[in-house]
């Protein structure tokens, strides 16, 4: 080791202490001391020897880099981020855990805020029921939703739960209200079928929609029937809910509950249904309105059998009893409401609230209806109809049958209500054609006039406007009571004229007509519309002796306990047509039935009259007539207002109207209009054989009766008025 160098150049300065003794001081790789082999690691020492062989056998090829050991605190490090990595995860994993927390809380707040009121979370009372009865006490129909009276679950055959138990909810009595086993197994199979083919709602959250929330199908609807299906479990046992749901589920066809459902297909209570009827009424809660078995008994009975099949595997039931229950099913299903007292209940319901106000319990309404006259009016319509119907292109009919009073005993509003709800003897309007010339010739007695006044059947210009008869004939000179028998066009648009288009509206509305009419030329022919019930009721004054009515079919409201909530009182609109004015009108509107349009409509042993009609391009066929005990009305058109093949108020509605009036007035003692004279005395001026018909245009109607009147056969306008009109018809002259 060398302590000093041997000076080079340069003056230096000298040192002295530690310092200058260790300025030159340095270590060179053979100074340091090697460590022994026997202190080398001998993993290490082998590599060596490997490397130093080689070296030796190649001295060639390079020698074999060694890759450094990771030291223990570069693991050290590497251990510590992962348990800071690890930490971080279960650190942010709670966060995220906490703010779901809150977020779940929040929506359940939400969720609750936006349930109905707190005091309506109770079971609510069940809807009011509409009973209908007739006049003589039986029950015509339910109106409202039509519930079933509540039944206990004790007193309903075991299988009955059971049943709906099998197929809605299997796991009902495991459950807390929600059951995620039912609501995974139904993800599963809509995925598996790409759509909804399972439901898993339980039957405590149908109940809790059913309750309290409406049908829409949304999320939030979704989660308020979670809480309130957690409510209801908590609130109420698994029996309670059960026969809270078999009491308000709905079973299609109006029937809310198994009772009502048990009454309305199978005419039994619920707890005599037999095992195949329980999983029938089970299956519907799928889709009621679909499997309603009075609709679709086959849809119906396939979906019983996969209730039985459920309730099998459930171990409900025993294999046998599901095959012989499958095999041999005792339904006794009741057909479909088609019946046409449902136009009448239709009609209740919607005058109630003006009657009584808003209904909150059950009520009876007694009616005029008479049951036997309104199953006869239903066959007269529907069969009529079934066998004319395609030879005069016409689809639909209504009647209404009206007592002196205003009550009406019979109302058919089309021929199939299952087909169709629309009710065509209120709701529809219609031209009336010339079963509105009443009116017209009304006004003109009431101005003076006769039925033995003559005037000019002619053709007519009203600017430009050329109504014609049906037969484009015309007869000359004629009577008022030969013109309204016949039906001529022309002399009702002259009458009409000359008593003036506003008196005639004045007339029919003072009669009970309510409709809009338009006092123009063309009202003597009936153009403005009117609906079948207010022109039935617009002629009740002349089979009552000019008495004003108001059409009516509620006679008395009452609770179910008898408290008499409404009772119609008698009218007291007075007199609207005078006694004198009564007499000519009956006399005029009874030769229509003898020789006029109407010569089909004569009702052996009782004195009629009456008006028929048909509006333009034969769209619309009308007959009104009447008797002193009944007045009733009959139409017969197209929903779609298209042509009919020529049908006129002369031909299927007085067909219709006679067969009608005949079986009504069986029993009934015969008694004549008011104030009336003997029928008859007009056949001496008609001829003997019948003609083509005669009369209307398509405006009004075909005749079908004698030959028109001749110059001769006219009789002159007696001077007096009215003494002379009476002096001829009692002596003569």
């Amino acid at each position: 080791m060398a302590w000093g160098r041997k000076k080079t150049g340069g003056r230096k300065e000298p040192q002295f202490g530690l310092g200058a003794s260790l300025a030159e001081l340095r270590l060179t790789l053979k100074d340091r001391i090697a460590p022994a082999e026997e202190d080398r690691p001998k993993k290490q020492a082998a590599k060596r020897k490997i490397v130093e062989t080689d070296d030796e056998d190649d001295e060639d090829e390079a020698p074999v880099e060694r890759k450094p050991r990771a030291s223990r605190s570069a693991r050290k490090r590497r251990s510590t981020r992962t348990r800071l990595r690890l930490l971080r995860l279960v650190y942010w994993g709670v966060v995220l855990g906490l703010w779901g927390a809150i977020a779940a809380v929040g929506v359940i707040v939400w969720v609750g805020a936006h349930l109905p009121a707190i005091q309506s979370l109770e079971i609510p009372k069940r809807p009011p029921t509409i009973q209908i009865t007739g006049a003589d006490g039986s029950v015509l129909a339910v109106r409202g939703e039509m519930p079933g009276a509540n039944v206990a679950l004790k007193e309903l055959p075991p299988y009955l739960p059971k049943a709906f138990i099998a197929i809605e909810d299997r796991r009902f009595y495991s459950h807390h209200g929600i059951d995620p086993i039912g609501i995974a197994r139904a993800a599963v199979a809509n995925i598996l079928h790409r759509g909804v083919s399972q439901g898993g709602s339980t039957l405590t959250q149908q109940l809790a929609k059913n309750l309290f929330l409406t049908q829409e199908r949304t999320f939030q609807r979704k989660l308020q029937e979670v809480e309130l299906a957690l409510w209801l479990e908590r609130k109420h046992s698994k029996a309670e809910i059960l026969e809270l749901y078999l009491n308000r589920v709905y079973f299609g066809s109006g029937a809310y509950g198994v009772e009502a459902a048990a009454q309305r297909y199978f005419g039994k209570s619920a707890r005599n249904v037999t095992l195949a009827e329980a999983a029938m009424l089970a299956g519907l809660v799928k889709s009621p309105s679909r499997l309603a078995p009075n609709r679709n008994p086959d849809g119906a009975e396939q979906r019983a059998q996969i209730v039985l099949a459920a309730m099998a595997e459930a171990k409900f039931i025993t294999e046998a009893q599901a095959q012989a229950s499958i095999g041999h099913p005792s339904y006794n299903v009741k057909p479909v409401g088609a019946g046409t007292i449902n136009y009448v209940a239709d009609w209740i319901g919607e005058v109630l609230d003006d009657l009584i106000g808003q209904i909150d319990q059950n009520v009876v309404v007694e009616t005029s209806i008479d049951p036997r006259l309104q199953a006869v009016a239903e066959a007269a319509v529907i069969d009529e109809l079934a066998a004319k119907s395609v030879r005069f292109n016409v689809t639909q009919g209504a009647l209404v049958a009206m007592a002196p009073d205003g009550a009406v005993r019979a109302m058919v509003g089309g021929r199939n209500y299952a087909e169709s709800q629309y009710n065509r003897a209120v709701t529809s309007k219609r031209q009336p054609g010339s079963a509105f010339k009443p009116f017209v010739f009304l006004t003109a007695i009431e101005s003076g006039l006769t039925p033995e006044t003559i005037r000019q059947d002619a053709p007519i210009d009203v600017k430009g406007w050329k109504p014609e008869n049906y037969t484009h004939e015309y007869f000359g000179p004629v009577t008022l009571t030969q013109a309204l028998a016949m039906s001529l066009n022309t002399v009702a648009v002259r009458l009409g004229l000359e008593v003036g288009p506003k008196n005639i509206v004045r007339t029919a509305h003072r009669l009970g007509i309510s409709s809009k009419l338009d006092a123009n030329a063309s009202i003597a022919l009936g153009t403005s519309e009117v609906s079948l019930v207010e022109l039935v009721g617009a002629y009740v004054p002349f089979a009552n002796g000019g008495l004003a009515v108001s059409p009516h079919v509620v006679t008395k409201i009452r609770t179910a306990d008898g408290k008499v909530l409404y009772m119609r009182s008698a009218d007291q609109l007075g007199q609207v047509i005078e006694p004198r004015n009564v007499a000519m009108m009956n006399t005029m509107m009874q030769e229509t039935l003898l020789s006029g349009t109407a010569r089909k409509a004569e009702l052996p042993g009782w004195m009629a009259a009456g008006k028929t009609g048909t509006s333009q391009d034969f769209r619309d066929a009308w007959f009104i007539g009447y008797t002193a005990n009944l007045v009733t009305g009959v139409w017969l058109g197209n929903d779609d207002n298209s042509p009919t093949k020529k049908a006129t108020g002369g031909g299927l509605p007085v067909e219709i109207w006679t067969r009608f009036m005949r079986v009504a007035h069986q029993g009934v003692t015969a008694t004549p209009l008011p104030a009336s004279q003997t029928s008859g005395f007009f056949s001496t001026i008609a001829q003997a054989s019948p003609p083509a018909n005669v009369g209307a245009n398509p405006s009004s109607t075909a005749v079908a009766g004698r030959l028109a009147p001749t110059r001769a056969s006219v009789r002159a306008e007696p001077a007096s008025g009215l003494d002379g009109w009476l002096i001829n018809r009692l002596f003569g002259r």
